[in-house]
């Protein structure tokens, strides 16, 4: 508490209470992919706030006090924090062509299991994919993990394998032809983005315009 009080005192001296600073810890792959490109709109709509991004895995911790919010992957359920709702994570499967000239572009039983890219923000996913198409196989967890998506996406277009990704994180690569998407469905996750923070804090003039923006950000697609 005397962190933040600290904190938001300097605010008050550098920006005359016109704005604030606002330190906002991101998941790397959503603040990479999803958050990144839309930050110049908040920035023209309200430069008065200077921005302070870090990244971090996993639910971001609060008691250090050097944070004010965190945009995080999770199920919205933190005891003495806020969770709004931002974005769902819907996955679908994406290759590189090279990849595909050898295995096809139909996942199944067929699949080798070392061709199936895992990331640790969805551990399951591969199962929960085979399940939602109905395909009587297990996939196994035998193909290369990876921290977090971005790394996964990068081994999916040095053609290591076939990945489950979100189309905002694979859009450009599909664009480039670097990527194939595999299938037309998706599956949704039952966990998804949440924007959270310490409930002393909604108070905060500067967190909830952005959190106000953000949320606004996330309707428009």
């Amino acid at each position: 508490m005397l962190q933040r009080l600290e904190r938001a005192t300097v605010n008050v001296m550098a920006f005359k209470g016109r704005g604030g600073g606002l330190a906002l810890s991101v998941g790397a792959s959503i603040g990479a992919y999803w958050l990144i490109p839309r930050l110049p709109a908040f920035t023209r709509a309200h430069g008065e706030i200077a921005l302070s991004l870090s990244t971090r895995v996993g639910p971001a911790d609060f008691k250090a006090g050097t944070i004010d919010a965190s945009l995080e992957f999770g199920d919205g359920q933190r005891a003495g924090l806020c969770c709004d709702f931002v974005a769902a994570l819907d996955l679908a499967p994406y290759a590189a062509p090279t990849w595909v000239a050898r295995h096809g572009t139909q996942i199944g039983a067929a699949t080798p299991g070392s061709g199936l890219l895992h990331h640790h923000t969805l551990p399951d996913a591969w199962e929960q994919w085979f399940l939602a198409e109905q395909i009587d196989a297990a996939p196994g967890r035998t193909g290369p993990r990876f921290e977090i998506m971005s790394m996964a996406l990068n081994a999916a277009v040095a053609g290591l394998g076939v990945v489950l990704l979100p189309d905002y994180m694979a859009e450009d690569m599909v664009q480039a032809t670097r990527l194939v998407r595999l299938s037309s469905r998706t599956w949704r996750s039952p966990k998804g983005y949440y924007l959270v923070y310490p409930e002393e804090s909604v108070q905060s003039p500067t967190l909830q315009t952005f959190r106000s923006w953000l949320l606004d950000s996330a309707q428009q697609r």
